[in-house]
């Protein structure tokens, strides 16, 4: 067995990774975004002014703010400039609505909220706290504009904060469960430190690789990407959105040498018409992570271009968790996300009653390590996400190889994966079930190539009332977040229920064929 060895984890807060990159070198370029270009000077010196402007506004230690911004420079400077205040960064998805936004405010309390303009009204709407900040020019009236906050405020480093920072909340990234509605994931600066330490070295980035962001940087892995490049001293280019031809072209241009993916941008490279064209050799490999990766698609793109795809696996409550040897390519496999990253344990226990099961048997996949969230938001979520010890519960069902590679089967928890991101089937019900034609509902997944899957929603409708499947496809489109929206409804006489009356998805999964 490849074992990866035990690693050391400074103890500093997030903000700590970029003093280190600042004191380093300061004048080499840490990240580019369109024509602009800024060292780690300058991206130190904008998060202590933002975080002095801040401080003036009484936000500090123990207090949370929300940051509704979409990729750009400002959300890494909004959130190093909250760590510098020792409040804590919420991260909602900046394209979600009202409803959704109006759950993530009243679960996390937040004293303040940074947002495009774009996404003002929403916010406002859902009942974001009377401290609004735009980062946009000329924002809604009412809101603070971000870059008064920094340049009006003092250029030098905020005081600073308690040696004891480290153990306390940090980032409160959202993941969905059976509930039906997004929980605050809880990290705490050591925690974030550790999943991007640990990431870090089970993806060997190093000083000398150029990397290039489109995922979300809301999502858990866009705070780690940025995370590890200021730790290497790796400079990176971001993006507001993902476009193909775009990152094949700055590939080739700027001679990019990791890639971040999943389904969607794999799908997309493999069926690009032109996809030989572009001189992608400076390219070490594609991380593939988020969706189960499909090897035909995977070795069409290595077919087509050279490049190889690293599988691996983590979820947002313990980010770093599998990873296949990057720097072992005759080790590589697209038949697993790996094997276990260095001060990561993992199990496999009884779906029954919890109990570990023989390397081979199928069961819930358990891991610990020092990557662990702190907890969720609601509290009340905690009682069922660990075990004894300190196990955390994935809701991945699969099985370990005895030489410790890991497969995923299936998932305990009944989400759904839309493009890497998560998607809980009961809130997407409870939308279709505020229609006045829905009688009963139960949404699921069916796979998708690009997409991993897709949700589908079998409806019993109410025989008083006319309804169509695009009515109620529109319906929930006009309520929830693009990548919830359903993509099928079947209309049925019942839902297959448990007599306690549980939803039985997989009949109907099975009835797909």
């Amino acid at each position: 067995m490849l074992r990866r060895p035990p690693l050391h984890y400074p103890d500093i807060p997030l903000h700590g990774l970029l003093d280190r990159a600042a004191d380093r070198d300061p004048e080499a370029a840490a990240l580019f975004f369109g024509d602009e270009t800024f060292t780690y000077r300058e991206l130190d010196g904008l998060t202590n002014a933002l975080a002095n402007g801040l401080l003036e506004q009484g936000i500090g230690p123990g207090d949370r703010v929300a940051v509704a911004v979409t990729n750009r420079p400002e959300w890494i400077i909004a959130a190093y400039g909250i760590s510098r205040t020792g409040a804590s960064v919420v991260m909602p998805n900046p394209l979600w609505k009202e409803l959704e936004f109006r759950h993530a405010l009243e679960l996390t309390r937040p004293r303040a909220v940074i947002a495009d303009a774009e996404m003002a009204p929403t916010l406002a709407a859902a009942g974001a706290p009377p401290f609004r900040i735009c980062v946009d020019p000329d924002g809604p009236a009412g809101w603070s504009s971000f870059w008064d906050l920094v340049y009006g405020s003092s250029g030098q480093r905020p005081p600073r904060l308690s040696s004891r920072l480290a153990e306390t909340e940090a980032a409160l990234p959202f993941s969905s469960g059976t509930t039906g509605l997004p929980k605050a994931v809880r990290h705490s600066h050591r925690s974030i430190i550790a999943a991007i330490i640990k990431t870090k070295a089970a993806l060997n980035i190093g000083s000398a690789d150029r990397l290039q962001v489109f995922l979300p940087l809301f999502h858990i892995y866009g705070i780690l990407i940025v995370g590890m490049a200021l730790d290497a001293g790796a400079p990176m280019r971001l993006f507001r959105r993902f476009d193909l031809d775009t990152m094949l072209r700055n590939i080739e241009d700027e001679r990019v040498t990791i890639g971040f993916g999943a389904a969607p941008i794999a799908v997309a490279m493999a069926n690009h018409p032109n996809l030989e064209k572009y001189d992608l050799s400076s390219i070490r490999y594609f991380s593939w992570g988020a969706t189960p990766i499909s090897p035909s698609v995977a070795e069409k793109v290595t077919q087509r271009s050279g490049v190889r795809w690293v599988p691996a696996y983590g979820t947002t409550e313990v980010p770093g968790m599998h990873c296949n040897p990057v720097d072992r390519p005759d080790r590589c496999r697209l038949d697993t996300p790996g094997l276990p990253d260095s001060d990561t344990e993992i199990d496999v226990v009884s779906l029954d009653d919890g109990r570990p099961v023989p390397p081979g048997e199928q069961g819930e996949i358990v891991v610990r390590g020092p990557d662990t969230m702190l907890g969720y938001l609601p509290e009340e979520a905690n009682a069922d996400a660990f075990l004894p010890g300190g196990w955390f519960r994935t809701g991945d069902v699969g099985w370990v190889e005895p030489d410790g590679w890991i497969h995923l089967t299936d998932r305990a928890k009944e989400m759904l994966k839309v493009s890497a991101f998560q998607v809980a089937p009961v809130e997407l019900e409870n939308v279709l079930r505020s229609h006045p034609g829905v009688a009963d509902c139960a949404v699921y997944g069916i796979p998708d190539e690009r997409a991993g899957e897709v949700p589908k929603a079998a409806v019993v409708v109410r025989p008083e009332v006319a309804v169509t499947a695009d009515e109620l496809i529109g319906w929930v489109a006009e309520r929830l977040a693009t990548y919830k929206h359903l993509r099928y409804v079947e209309f049925v006489s019942e839902i297959p229920r448990t007599p306690s009356g549980k939803v039985l998805r997989r009949i109907l999964k099975e009835r797909e064929g």
